[in-house]
């Protein structure tokens, strides 16, 4: 990019600006994400056509890490170079990470009052019915082909049987590519090439912690998570709460909460959970490792995206990986919903927000607060 430099300069501060603001205001997870992105720079600032856009949003689902984060980073480097790059990552980054951190602060500190958790009672079950509706859309578009919806299906029955949710994921999208590759040869498709041949079980080993644990972990999570936001969640379920018994139950699920509750990347649920656990520190050590991926693979993919997308073999590779996250999604869904939804009222809350959500598509930051303030008022009706 030939740009001198008052130029460059200036882009870099466009950028700066932009992704600030983005990341302090953006709420609705990441399709809403990179909707405002699509409004900002396409039609509002014409850095990009609408085909470049495009071709930006396709390349995300090709490699691993939060897709919204790695629009910026894209839009970043198409806009400024290397330098814009980094800006505009970690400017979309930044903002959630230190609002983030301040509510773990008070959590931590305050977590325990009647307010507080009232609070959390009420969003917990919205953030259900949220995800949810995620799952429902998502698997609309992945689950192509009944062969697919099948290994899906196998999906949630090797996590059921507690086989490692990477091996299912690699497994699954390896399978694929051989299922596909036969059933266009034979001009059909053997169910026995879609199981990966894995293990049934995994041993469930606590942990002790560390600085150096906690930051290979995220590491690990940014450099292997496809698909949607959501799937984090089975990934820190699998590890925190049931292996290494870093976190309870009810700390995962507030730490999703705030995730969800706060503006920019979903993926900010580590600096929560990085807090909780060691700090300030933590909280640094969890956001560097799980987003430093991004960075990574946004860099390395940059030159090969023209022949990446083109490819029938990493497509039938993502077709796979799609389907074995949306298992991911639904078993943990399920086993989530079974601690936020606990009696009546956050049962019908659940299941009004999933109403809204699916036939009035309403912003569902508002369903949050809404279910933050009806659990806020039943803790003080009910202290």
């Amino acid at each position: 990019m030939n740009l001198d430099s008052s130029s460059r300069n200036e882009r870099l501060l466009e950028l700066a600006r932009l992704f600030l603001k983005l990341g302090t205001t953006a709420f609705g997870g990441p399709a809403a994400h990179i909707a405002m992105m699509e409004a900002e720079v396409v039609r509002r600032r014409q850095w990009l056509t609408h085909d470049e856009f495009l071709d930006m949003l396709g390349a995300t689902n090709l490699i691993p890490g939060p897709n919204s984060t790695e629009m910026a980073i894209h839009i970043g480097h198409r806009r400024a170079g290397w330098r814009g790059l980094l800006v505009a990552g970690i400017c979309f980054i930044l903002p959630a990470a230190l609002i983030v951190t301040a509510i773990a602060w008070a959590y931590v500190r305050f977590g325990k009052l009647p307010q507080v958790e009232g609070l959390l009672y009420g969003i917990k079950p919205v953030i259900i019915a949220v995800i949810v509706q995620a799952l429902w859309v998502l698997s609309r578009v992945a689950v192509k082909t009944k062969w697919l919806a099948l290994a899906g299906l196998i999906g949630v029955a090797l996590i059921f049987l507690g086989v490692n949710e990477l091996i299912i994921l690699f497994g699954t999208g390896l399978a694929i590519i051989v299922a596909r590759s036969l059933f266009q040869r034979n001009s059909r498709m053997p169910l026995l090439g879609i199981v990966p041949a894995v293990p049934l079980a995994t041993t469930s080993v606590a942990a002790s912690f560390g600085l150096w644990p906690l930051f290979l972990f995220f590491l690990k999570v940014g450099s292997v998570l496809f698909g949607s936001g959501y799937v984090l969640l089975a990934f820190l379920r699998a590890d925190l709460v049931e292996r290494w018994h870093w976190l309870t139950e009810n700390q995962l699920m507030d730490a999703i909460a705030v995730g969800q509750f706060t503006p920019g990347p979903v993926f900010t649920t580590a600096t929560f959970i990085g807090y909780v656990l060691h700090g300030s520190v933590g909280a640094v050590v969890a956001t560097v490792g799980i987003f430093l991926p991004a960075f990574i693979f946004v860099a390395i993919s940059v030159p090969l995206l023209p022949r990446l997308r083109r490819s029938p073999t990493v497509g039938a590779f993502l077709d796979g990986v799609n389907v074995a996250s949306l298992a991911l999604m639904a078993v943990v869904t399920w086993q989530l919903g079974q601690a936020a939804v606990c009696d009546w009222l956050t049962a019908a809350m659940a299941v009004i927000t999933g109403i809204l959500l699916l036939r009035f598509r309403i912003n569902s930051i508002w369903l949050i607060l809404t279910g933050a303030v009806i659990g806020l008022a039943t803790s003080l009706l009910h202290p």
